[in-house]
């Protein structure tokens, strides 16, 4: 019995070992495969939080392995984060809306009359993220700002595709606007908005809500870092930040393919642009055209791509790129004029970042008031990162407080 039991503790310290191995590969596989420019804030932090979303997708695929729990399902679980307790300022309450899980956070202090409510999607790539992963940025939120906050759980990718995701937030934002009332707020003053995933997301229902009639208007939307086309991935930013974390240009083109249907075979031609007709990327190169972007943000390097014939057959399987639902940046101009007065967040080290630039001039090309803010030392997902203890970034705390700003200008 000894003996065997000496063996199973052998075996579990090989595999255990092994298991290391593997993750400190990995690990320094990808850290040397990432690119951290000069100028990205507190850059030794940043490769620290690389290497542990690294180290965590790895551990995730060992368990996977062993039959334990999907790579997804523990990578959820990780950065969904330490649960939060209750807080002396804000009543906190789960509910839904409708079919949809949401939190609300409302300010315990009188108000005069009706608050602010801000209908907010969080990001994650239409992958990962929750209600809990965002419940601080949204305690925070709603204590500064003084207003109602209602973040969507939505249903995420791949078990559930597009347009699941989009008629979630759909539903949570009518019924919001539509019972506003009920939580003390001004319907004239919702808000809708996002990050990353979340603000494509945000994008589109206030496209949506534009054609909406007996609903009351958006007052305003916010989005941050959002990506708003799957059209162009060798945009400058594209270029400039391909390796740069959180995000890399590849992983980004992953995540719309698993929003879009689940299946990243065809990444490459994505990658390349072969899922686009030649005809739709004229009718759009207006809006999408890197000519559009201002020059000092080519300073770091822009090779304009070589034009790529389209496969039918992909574009058959991707076809939805070419709607406004998943790619906002390419709605019709009599939509855009009526969209609300926007606050826009871009980060200089971000592969999104163009896209927050190119629908900035789209908005005030029709007369949309845009609040700008760029974080000039930011990188994807900086905001999250805003109280994060020892990986706390200061610019992302600068970033959300001016967004709070915006938010008390209204």
């Amino acid at each position: 019995m000894g003996f065997l039991y000496a063996l199973l503790l052998l075996v579990l310290a090989a595999f255990l070992g092994a298991a290391i191995l593997v993750v400190v590969g990995s690990i320094h596989f990808d850290a040397t495969n990432s690119e951290i420019p000069p100028g990205v804030e507190q850059a030794a932090k940043l490769r620290v939080l690389h290497a542990l979303l690294i180290g965590t997708a790895v551990v995730g695929k060992i368990l996977e392995n062993l039959h334990i729990c999907s790579q997804i399902q523990f990578v959820r679980f990780w950065r969904n984060g330490r649960k939060q307790g209750k807080d002396a300022q804000l009543f906190i309450k789960d509910t839904k809306f409708k079919h949809v899980p949401v939190r609300i956070y409302q300010p315990k202090a009188p108000s005069a009359g009706g608050r602010k409510g801000i209908i907010f999607f969080h990001g994650g790539g239409w992958m990962f993220g929750s209600i809990r992963a965002y419940d601080k940025m949204c305690r925070y939120v709603a204590k500064e700002s003084e207003s109602v906050v209602v973040s969507v759980e939505y249903r995420l990718a791949p078990e559930h595709k597009y347009p699941s995701q989009l008629n979630d937030c759909l539903a949570a934002a009518t019924h919001f606007l539509q019972t506003a009332d009920d939580f003390g707020v001004d319907s004239s003053r919702v808000i809708v908005a996002g990050d990353s995933a979340g603000g494509s997301l945000a994008a589109a229902v206030c496209q949506t809500l534009v054609g909406r009639h007996g609903i009351t208007k958006v007052c305003a939307q916010i989005l941050i870092y959002p990506g708003l086309q799957a059209f162009d991935f060798n945009l400058p930013s594209y270029q400039q930040n391909r390796a740069v974390p959180i995000l890399y240009r590849e992983k980004a083109a992953f995540y719309f393919l698993q929003y879009l249907n689940g299946d990243a075979s065809l990444l490459e031609e994505v990658l390349q642009g072969s899922h686009v007709p030649v005809d739709q990327k004229l009718r759009y190169r207006k809006w999408l055209s890197a000519d559009n972007i201002p020059k000092e943000f080519k300073v770091r390097g822009y090779k304009p791509p070589v034009p790529m014939s389209c496969d039918e057959e992909v574009y058959e399987e991707l076809k939805n790129v070419c709607t406004p639902e998943i790619s906002p940046l390419i709605a019709e101009d009599a939509v855009v004029r009526h969209l609300p007065r926007t606050c826009i967040v871009t980060c200089e080290y971000d592969v999104l970042r163009d896209d927050g630039l190119l629908y900035k001039k789209r908005l005030e090309d029709n007369g949309v008031p845009v609040t700008w803010y760029h974080v000039i030392n930011g990188f994807h997902g900086i905001i999250s990162f805003f109280d994060n203890g020892w990986l706390t970034f200061p610019s992302g705390k600068q970033g959300l407080d001016n967004i709070v700003r915006f938010i008390q200008s209204l």
